[in-house]
């Protein structure tokens, strides 16, 4: 049983639901609430429709007992100027600059990330470190015979970082993360992730600090909101019902089309359904639950292709420590197999209004699928199978444990396998007949967003509307 249900409640105002021809959107993560928050600046008429008890998604806070804490840890940090205004002033300026100190734990040692030299070779050993030089100026070479003919996670990393250091650390994590062998993983998910990134630009970060500021993975400062991410999603929230509405609780359960238009849809709130027309329709849901909704169906090959794309899952173990803190990490990187945790952090590492004073709380991950046996573990068992882990880490001792909570994630992360595109591309040229259903967000386009592409999608979707309109 998840620590928080959908905690159903009836709508205060059902009447609100129906009535005039707005934008609807479906879904309230940041894609859904950036579209919606631009549209009502606009004077659109807008409802949002949110399945959950909070708006956010992903990058929604959870409050319990005094201690906040994120569905992992969400920076903010965008090399879009007008999007990191957008943010700055969304929230008035009230956001706290964070100093990023990672490391990844693998041999039972801590290493740095962003990469130090030293740390690298004084914790791996010279030889080995040596090794991968070698690896990586041997890559670098066979670039000038051959074309480049990666396809899989695994070519990928191989050709920008050599086979060392794929074997050290990305296979390990990278396997632990999807569930799913590396040269099954499309190269394009690490590619988008780490796009800019080889040894030879972590090792000139590691020397010249500016060199790497450039590459996402490696910066080393981000803003963060001092309540949690959660906060940029209510100030969206706030902003649209300033003169429209959102809907929580309230799940979409048909989309109704015709002639490639669409009409309506059927929203639940508890027992009631409720049809809902609008103008325009702005799905962030996730990609295949929206083929699957539309009524009429879609036809059996855009069925098919849609049951090929997977996301992953996962579980979010958080334990509440009487203690005043415990590490000076925002992220710890765990790839190694037999721990059983992805990622760790501290909250209060990122803000000290995150816990109450003289507290402190550790946010683990399980990455998994629904329906797993780590998915389906009782809340006991994870908590218990967490704190034996950060005790084994060094980090926590049973007795200073107070509480816990558990959150489990469906539809988290797309899942780019091998010959993804494929069926992916087949769903689009169909979606694209419609001419008033867009898709946006990271589950929507079944793309690995970071928290700005997420809101830039939103809004671009939204200024589209609105030229349209005029």
């Amino acid at each position: 049983m998840d620590s928080f249900p959908d905690n159903l409640s009836p709508l205060s105002n059902p009447s609100s639901i129906t009535g005039e021809n707005a934008n609807i959107i479906l879904g309230g993560g940041l894609a859904g609430l950036s579209a919606g928050y631009v549209l009502t600046k606009a004077g659109l008429n807008v409802k949002v429709f949110e399945s959950d008890a909070a708006v956010g998604g992903l990058s929604k806070t959870i409050l319990k007992g005094g201690f906040r804490f994120d569905l992992g840890g969400h920076r903010f940090f965008t090399q879009n100027e007008k999007i990191n205004k957008f943010v700055i002033d969304l929230m008035n300026g009230e956001l706290l600059s964070v100093n990023r100190t990672s490391k990844i734990f693998m041999r039972n040692k801590f290493f740095d990330y962003p990469l130090k030299p030293f740390n690298a070779m004084f914790g791996l050993g010279v030889a080995t470190t040596l090794k991968i030089v070698t690896d990586y100026g041997a890559e670098k070479i066979k670039r000038f015979t051959k074309e480049d003919d990666d396809i899989s996670l695994e070519d990928w990393v191989v050709s920008n970082f050599g086979r060392t250091m794929f074997n050290l650390y990305f296979k390990e994590y990278s396997e632990k993360v999807w569930g799913v062998e590396c040269n099954k993983i499309s190269k394009e998910w690490v590619a988008q992730r780490i796009k800019g990134l080889s040894l030879w630009v972590a090792i000139k970060n590691a020397f010249f600090k500016f060199s790497g500021q450039k590459v996402d993975t490696l910066v080393d400062k981000f803003l963060y909101p001092p309540m949690g991410i959660g906060q940029i999603s209510d100030k969206l929230k706030e902003g649209i019902e300033k003169g429209n509405s959102v809907f929580t609780n309230t799940r979409v359960a048909q989309v109704r089309h015709e002639g490639f238009v669409v009409k309506s849809l059927n929203a639940k709130n508890c027992d009631q359904i409720y049809d809902v027309e609008g103008s325009e329709f702005i799905s962030s849901i996730p990609l295949t639950n929206l083929i699957r909704m539309l009524t009429p169906l879609p036809p059996q090959d855009i069925l098919k292709a849609a049951s090929q794309l997977k996301y992953r899952d996962f579980v979010v173990v958080t334990v509440m420590l009487n203690r005043e803190r415990v590490t000076d990490l925002t992220w710890l990187y765990l790839p190694e197999q037999d721990i059983l945790l992805g990622r760790i952090h501290e909250p209060k590492n990122w803000s000290p209004h995150m816990a109450p004073e003289g507290k402190t709380h550790i946010v683990s991950e399980y990455f998994c699928s629904e329906g797993d046996k780590l998915w389906n573990l009782s809340d006991e068992e994870l908590t218990s199978i967490t704190v034996e882990h950060l005790g084994r880490l060094g980090f926590t001792k049973k007795d200073e444990v107070i509480d816990s909570c558990i959150v489990r994630v469906p539809n988290a992360y797309p899942i780019f396998e091998v010959g993804y595109e494929g069926h992916y591309n087949k769903i689009l040229n169909y979606l694209q007949n419609f001419k008033n259903l867009h898709i946006i967000g990271r589950s929507g386009m079944f793309r690995y967003y970071n928290m700005d592409h997420t809101i830039e999608c939103g809004i671009e979707m939204a200024e589209k509307i609105i030229k349209n309109s005029k």
